[in-house]
């Protein structure tokens, strides 16, 4: 019995206590919703992803042995994974894949070099901007896969062509995110800089560049898309060689099969491209914290 329930009787006293404030409650944890998660939470990430993908291609398989899906629309996932094995097996698509990724890389070289330097003097420098800026976004609003005419009557039929149509599409990319990323930075951060003694290049070393880095890191990854298109564009055009070469002869002989291995190859290795971004990101800007969902 309490000292506030002295005067009350025995009985009655033991049901106060009941309810007394000042006794000993058993408190339940409050856990968000966010955090209880869900039956598919307990289910590791990589298989989580892989569910749709993995349904989508059990419809396909489904429609095609019913017959709802023709051969000659679309082949079925077991012959386009036959012909696959076969064009690896014989090293045609292996070749393919060399001479296009050469021309992916030596695109993604020269355009990245060339939009990154033209961010790079438009960002820094009103003058740059000024020389700059106005006419990069006047042929940035050019469809630059129009230019394939004219990149032929430059550049001859070869590689030259193509390797140009990558650079243009990756460049005008990189120089619109970077150009971004510096023009973005925080001017608190310049200020603070100041007050610490750093100069005009010290500033751009220690806190312009490193602050203009995601939005590099966010150009890089919609270039690298855009050099997979600008290929895909290339190699249908006076190729002899390539992903898409043998595209357009799977087209000829209307091989729906090579045609959509030569796809699947495409978005293979833009993934990987895409992943190799992301782990550049993670190693290149762990100072920044992130939202990672719920």
């Amino acid at each position: 019995m309490t000292l506030g329930h002295a005067l009350v009787p025995p009985d009655i006293s033991e049901e106060i206590n009941k309810f007394d404030p000042f006794t000993a409650v058993e408190l339940e944890p409050v856990v968000p919703e966010s955090a209880r998660g869900s039956r598919l939470g307990s289910v590791p990430r990589p298989l989580r992803r892989a569910i749709g993908p993995v349904l989508l291609l059990a419809l396909w398989q489904v429609l095609s042995a019913t017959g709802v899906l023709h051969p000659d629309v679309l082949a079925s996932p077991g012959t386009i994974a036959r012909a696959g094995s076969d064009l690896i097996a014989d090293g045609t698509l292996p070749s393919a894949m060399g001479i296009s990724l050469q021309r992916v890389a030596a695109g993604l070289v020269l355009g990245g070099v060339v939009g990154t330097a033209l961010a790079l003097v438009s960002g820094l420098s009103r003058l740059g901007e000024d020389l700059v800026d106005a006419t990069v976004q006047m042929l940035r609003t050019v469809p630059w896969v129009g230019l394939i005419p004219l990149f032929i009557i430059w550049l001859g039929i070869g590689e030259a062509p193509k390797v140009a149509l990558i650079a243009l599409g990756v460049a005008f990319h990189l120089y619109l995110n970077v150009y971004a990323g510096i023009r973005g930075v925080d001017e608190q951060l310049i200020e603070a800089g100041h007050s610490l003694g750093l100069g005009r290049w010290g500033l751009i070393r220690h806190v312009v560049l490193p602050g203009a880095l995601p939005g590099a890191m966010t150009g890089l990854r919609y270039s690298l898309a855009t050099a997979w298109l600008a290929l895909v564009f290339g190699e249908s055009v006076n190729a002899d060689a390539g992903i898409g070469f043998l595209m357009n002869q799977a087209r000829e002989f209307f091989r729906t099969d090579v045609i959509v291995v030569c796809l699947v190859v495409y978005a293979f290795l833009g993934l990987t491209a895409d992943v190799i971004v992301r782990i550049l990101e993670r190693l290149l800007l762990q100072w920044r914290p992130t939202f990672t969902g719920q």
